[in-house]
């Protein structure tokens, strides 16, 4: 395993024992008026939500605005999205992603539609071209957990009512958003967190990481060589992090990017889709298993964060994912109430509730790689 350090911003370099100093943000980060929050969520009205990257900086501060708001005060929204259908089509099984859409919009007026597509995928019986067609006619919402990341984009381009990406190949938006609404309850603020990624560089971590940049995060991804994150979402995060002050840094050495971490996350190493690779991939990921050794080199507070399911003992140890630093079942709960904030700006249900939150702590000094 190496120990060599590239830190991605505009020019990736090489880094030694050099800190990089990263760039003031130029982006304003949060939501500063109910004007700015009112024109974020008109924006939103009616769009989709395929990528992390489909949203701007201003726009994920109204939807984590709005997801702390519908935790604390979720009377408000009891009848928001009266009479609004949402339909799930699901290619793969699911237990967090199903549960917590159907409780979502039940809790917020509307109603939930589950089609299972585990034995025959979507565009194979009908193409989605014809099927959006029809959902359109029927539907409010469409919520869609594929393999191929082109099915969702393609069923966003033919229908006319918003797409909702709930996991695919590229990238589980859903899943991002709910874990740094986990980290803002936590620690007040993702601007300037030290977040540390380890293992597969895969959709859950692209997602991450593209969230980690828009909310002023310095991120810090640890892969073994041939399982990084993409170079499109590795460049998507760069650009968005020169607008927020944040900083995306790759990494081959698990402690180099857990040490002085204030969240370590990791994710299975063999996603759905690749299991036929598990046994190949057990002894390349072994070194990067998240244990006690390792999370002692984070900070002391530092929370232990994980999408689930785990394997236990495999990427992760019984002794850390029960332990006290874990969040994993805080960041299953928020799957819900970010779910709400995002069908409430997606159909147009949103509204600001004054002091519905506080950040509680001043961004946190950018910690040193080196």
């Amino acid at each position: 395993m190496g120990s060599k350090t590239v830190v991605m911003n505009s020019k990736p370099t090489e880094a030694g024992s050099e800190e990089i100093t990263p760039a003031k943000p130029t982006v304003t980060l949060g939501i500063q008026s109910d004007t700015a929050f009112s024109e974020a969520s008109k924006r939103l009205s009616g769009r989709d939500l395929c990528s992390i990257a489909d949203l701007t900086v201003q726009e994920m501060a109204a939807i984590m605005e709005l997801a702390h708001a519908v935790k604390t005060h979720p009377e408000d929204f009891r009848h928001a999205l009266d009479a609004h259908q949402m339909v799930m089509f699901f290619e793969k099984a699911s237990l967090r992603t199903r549960l917590t859409f159907e409780a979502a919009i039940n809790t917020l007026g509307g109603n939930a539609i589950f089609v299972d597509q585990t034995q025959s995928p979507l565009g194979e019986r009908e193409s989605l071209a014809d099927m959006a067609r029809n959902l359109e006619r029927w539907m409010s919402i469409l919520v869609l957990r594929t393999y191929s990341h082109e099915t969702i984009t393609e069923m966003a381009a033919c229908s006319k009512i918003p797409v909702i990406n709930a996991l695919s190949d590229l990238e589980h938006p859903c899943q991002a958003i709910a874990d740094f609404f986990t980290l803002e309850e936590r620690f007040g603020s993702a601007e300037g967190l030290h977040f540390a990624y380890v293992g597969d560089g895969n959709n859950v971590c692209h997602s991450l990481m593209l969230t980690a940049a828009q909310l002023g995060a310095h991120c810090s991804v640890a892969s073994p060589k041939g399982f990084a994150p993409k170079l499109e979402i590795i460049h998507k995060a760069i650009e968005i992090s020169e607008s927020t002050g944040g900083s995306i840094t790759l990494l081959h050495d698990p402690i180099k990017a857990v040490t002085g971490a204030d969240a370590v996350y990791t994710d299975v190493c063999t996603s759905m889709g690749f299991e036929h690779e598990a046994t190949k991939r057990a002894p390349i990921f072994k070194p990067y298993q998240v244990n006690e050794a390792l999370m002692a080199h984070a900070q002391p507070d530092a929370v232990f964060m994980h999408c689930l399911p785990a394997h236990r003992n495999a990427e992760v140890t019984d002794a850390v994912l029960d332990g006290p630093q874990s969040v994993v079942f805080d960041q299953a709960e928020n799957r819900m109430h970010a779910q709400k904030a995002l069908l409430l700006m997606l159909l147009g249900g949103a509204k600001r509730i004054s002091n519905s939150r506080s950040r509680g702590i001043q961004a946190r000094k950018r910690p040193s790689l080196a």
